[in-house]
């Protein structure tokens, strides 16, 4: 018969065969719909903000580009070059400590000075609405500022309030609605005070050295094309070499929001793919059982002369009807997601998703589903397709029949190793991806071991005496046990959800209990040169008890590598941080005292030769960085090259003072800048933590406070809702966890029917079923939660000792919900299964025996 003839015939036959319904593919359905809606729905969200990021560049950034430099202005002749490009608006950036005007209270802040031209893009909301003179001029000495409610809660103010910045004095007239650029200048861990550029002028706080960012945004003539941007930012390279300013332009507007939501939107891809792959258990576990009930069908089929080839291919259409229509479900509940996150997200990432239908993500997410369909079905399918008929009339199903042809599981391994790889190569982070492969793969082999074994340990058990106990006991190790099933489907999931809890404790304890106690109280920063000698008096006056460190600091960027621009240098992501951005440097001429040298030497303390440089050990070597290799800097406009003299192990854990580069002392002489302090004391009261900040405050203004308990408790809280949000996410892994588990419980319910009858004529009761049941499910339950608590355990361990360098500890609460939630699960779903096998009737059961 031609193959078209076979494909129309066998098509023909599928359809018959489904006249009776999805009964049985229910979980089979779910599953592939939850993967693939998982997978498409929050790639499309991701394409959706970035979208929105990209359509809206111009207002995030604030302008078309922007030059930014850190601790000085620009020259003549670079502010001639941007006045050239067209209209240019000019903010700063700085931490302050913003005081009542009678020195009462005191809070930290991030304020902002803007220009008359400022915003070129967007508009700047407030309540009440003001014109820019109402809101930031001068009157009567005071200048005007506006601040979010968060500033006016905390310092307890109101609408024309006044309080104090540096020397000046800044009156609250309105309150910050929305600052268009606010998401391009990052993420800041105190309240916007937003003010005039002449306010922060006159409030004294920008001295040599100081802190501060300034930012300079140019709105392009109408027209202006990307390559046209392109050329304005190789020109300002080449005419200024050493002007060390960051240029972004609008195509790369929100760099630190489109990496997180590059960063989330595949940690939660491999969620959805971890759904999707627990999912193929289902799928198989559902089609084995359809075909274990089509046995009739099938030897029918076989023995009016139909080829195995011909009852595989009408079960493969089968499956993969059933497949499209799950696939076609997780599409559409994908495709609503952008709309839906447009609304959800609107308070928490201040860039609007754009509601859309994405194709390509909607279009991974199918693929996936079908491979993953593929890769689980062909098995039984192919095991069916070889049972001869007279098999199939005398035995119960397809138990106990061994590995189905070779070229199945040639095909099923194909098609799972097409996956692996269609993943990496779809993955941003393909090192991760890679380990989530290795990872799933592992898991999957050892927990098929830890099944094996479960069974082995109840095979080999000495008898007892209790009946239902002896009865689960058999029932855990006979053929066609629930066992293996169980283990698999819902050890992936408690595994996820143990390692997610454990390395969220973890951090979560660090943050809230040991770093506390090893962190200083606080942190001082832009103590002026000339005010060092009268700073350090006052807190030893203040805080007599207390151990003050204070090293001079000043920014810069790494510009090169061995005469290498970074941004030609090829650096792995986990050292390209050091790369990015601005650098804390500083310069010494004794080896700092929490530092342990691992290589080279310190150079001496009146050394006057080359600029030397000692860097982090660690970051170091992630760079690739060795001995004698040299790191060009620019600060303050000036680019400097040091030879590394030495690599040095830095405990950033501690919180203490620590920077990658230490320099020598002639690298930067006569440069002007600030110092940085930090104070330790041990036994200091919240009480005299606030009577020092507020002595600090009063004597030098300048001086940004920031005390590290109010620090940590914020980066808690952010932690804290992070780790909700991941163990939301890795839910939806355990979700399909409990789908398979109870199809896989579904599965097993005829032959349950035939031995509750069996034992029901020989004299068992309803409760000795039961019982037996219970125990059979509570002692698999607890196999999978204990072996899931050691798999987790040593996750978390790796994650948190090894990557995140923290000390680990195993936390016994994490233990109890896990035990406790695999035993409600097992035990539940599978009496809820067994309640119905108990009331059939024996008598149309033993009939077909």
């Amino acid at each position: 018969m031609p193959l078209s003839q076979t494909l129309r015939l066998a098509f023909r036959f599928s359809l018959r065969e489904m006249r009776g319904g999805l009964s049985g593919f229910l979980i089979f359905l779910a599953c592939i719909a939850l993967g693939v809606a998982a997978i498409g729905g929050v790639n499309s969200v991701a394409q959706a903000i970035s979208a929105g990021v990209a359509d809206q560049g111009q207002t995030l950034l604030g302008g078309d580009v922007q030059f930014q430099l850190n601790q000085r202005d620009l020259t003549r002749a670079e502010r001639s070059f941007l006045d050239r490009l067209g209209t240019v608006s000019h903010s700063a950036n700085m931490r302050s400590m913003a005081r009542l005007e009678d020195g009462s209270d005191q809070a930290l802040v991030e304020a902002k000075a803007v220009d008359g031209a400022y915003p070129l893009y967007g508009a700047l909301e407030t309540e009440p609405v003001l014109s820019r003179e109402d809101l930031f001029g001068e009157k009567s000495g005071v200048f005007g500022a506006a601040a979010p409610d968060l500033l006016f809660e905390r310092l307890n103010l109101g609408i024309g309030d006044r309080l104090k910045l540096g020397s000046a004095t800044f009156e609250l007239r309105a309150r910050l609605v929305n600052e268009p650029d606010a998401v391009s200048d990052g993420f800041g861990f105190a309240p916007r005070l937003m003010v005039s550029t002449d306010g922060l002028a006159a409030s004294g706080l920008i001295q040599p050295g100081s802190l501060v960012e300034n930012a300079y945004k140019v709105r392009l003539p109408g027209g202006t094309g990307d390559a046209q941007i392109k050329a304005i930012q190789e020109q300002a390279a080449k005419e200024f070499p050493q002007a060390g300013w960051s240029i972004r332009t609008r195509s790369n507007a929100a760099p630190a929001l489109s990496s997180n939501i590059e960063r989330f939107s595949q940690f939660l891809t491999l969620v959805g793919l971890t759904a999707l792959v627990v999912g193929g258990v289902g799928v198989a576990n559902a089609v084995r059982a359809y075909l274990d009930g089509k046995r009739g069908v099938i030897a029918t089929f076989k023995s009016l002369g139909a080829s195995g080839g011909f009852v595989f291919t009408v079960y493969l259409v089968q499956i993969l009807m059933i497949a499209a229509l799950g696939i076609t479900l997780g599409l559409v509940l994908g495709a609503l997601m952008p709309f839906a996150a447009s609304a959800a997200l609107q308070s928490v990432i201040p860039v609007p998703a754009e509601g859309g239908f994405y194709p390509g993500a909607l279009g991974m997410a199918a693929l996936f589903g079908l491979l993953v369909t593929l890769a689980f079905a062909l098995l039984p399918l192919g095991r069916a397709r070889d049972v001869p008929a007279t098999a199939l009339f005398r035995e119960m199903g397809f138990e106990g029949r061994g590995f189905p042809h070779p070229l199945y599981i040639a095909a099923a391994l194909g098609i799972a190793l097409l996956l692996a790889v269609l993943v990496i190569l779809f993955s941003d982070d393909r090192r991760i991806a890679s380990i989530f492969i290795g990872a799933t793969v592992v898991s999957f082999l050892v927990l098929r071991v830890v099944g094996s074994l479960v069974q082995w340990a109840a095979k080999k058990s000495p008898r007892v005496r209790s009946t239902a106990l002896r009865l689960a006991i058999g029932n855990i190790h006979r053929p066609g046990a629930l066992t293996p099933s169980v283990v698999l489907s819902l050890g992936l999931g408690l595994t996820l959800l143990v390692t997610l809890a454990l390395i969220d404790g973890n951090l979560r304890r660090q943050i809230s209990g040991s770093l506390p106690e090893r962190a200083p109280n606080f942190f001082f920063v832009d103590i002026q040169s000339g005010d060092v000698d009268a700073f350090s008096a006052l807190v030893a006056k203040e805080a007599p008890q207390g151990r003050l460190i204070k090293v001079p600091m000043l920014r810069g960027r790494v510009m090169a590598l061995n005469g290498v621009a970074v941004d030609k240098v090829k650096v792995p992501a986990e050292g390209a941080w050091v790369l990015r951005g601005d650098r804390g440097l500083t310069y010494d001429a004794k080896m700092p005292e929490n530092a342990t040298l691992t290589e080279g030497s310190w150079w001496p303390e009146n050394y006057a030769g080359e600029p030397l440089v000692s860097f982090s050990a660690k970051e170091g070597n992630e760079i690739g960085l060795k001995l004698g290799d040299t790191v060009t800097v620019n600060v303050l406009g000036r680019n400097i090259t040091a030879k590394i003299a030495n690599f040095r192990q830095v405990e950033w854990e501690t919180m203490g003072i620590n920077f990658v580069m230490v320099f020598s002392p002639n690298t930067f002489a006569g440069a002007p800048h600030g110092w940085l302090a930090t104070l330790t004391e041990t036994n200091a009261s919240a009480a005299d933590d606030a009577h020092l900040l507020n002595a600090v405050t009063r004597a030098f203004p300048a001086v940004t406070t920031v005390r590290v308990k109010d620090a940590l408790e914020i980066v808690n809280r952010l932690v804290a809702q992070l780790g909700t949000a991941i163990r939301a996410a890795a839910g939806v892994a355990l979700i399909a966890s409990v789908l398979v588990l109870a199809g896989a419980l579904a599965a097993g319910n005829r032959a349950r029917i035939h031995d509750a009858v069996v034992l029901k004529t020989l004299g068992a009761t309803r409760k000795t079923l039961i019982a037996a049941f219970s125990l059979e499910y509570m002692l698999i339950g607890l196999a999978t939660a204990i072996f899931a608590l050691a798999a987790g355990g040593v996750a978390a361990w790796f994650v948190v000792a090894r990557i995140m360098t923290l000390p680990s500890h195993f936390m016994p609460e994490v233990a109890v919900a896990t035990i406790g939630f695999s035993l409600v699960v097992t035990v539940g779903i599978g009496l809820a299964g067994t309640w119905r096998v108990l009331g059939h009737k024996a008598a149309p059961v033993l009939r077909n025996l």
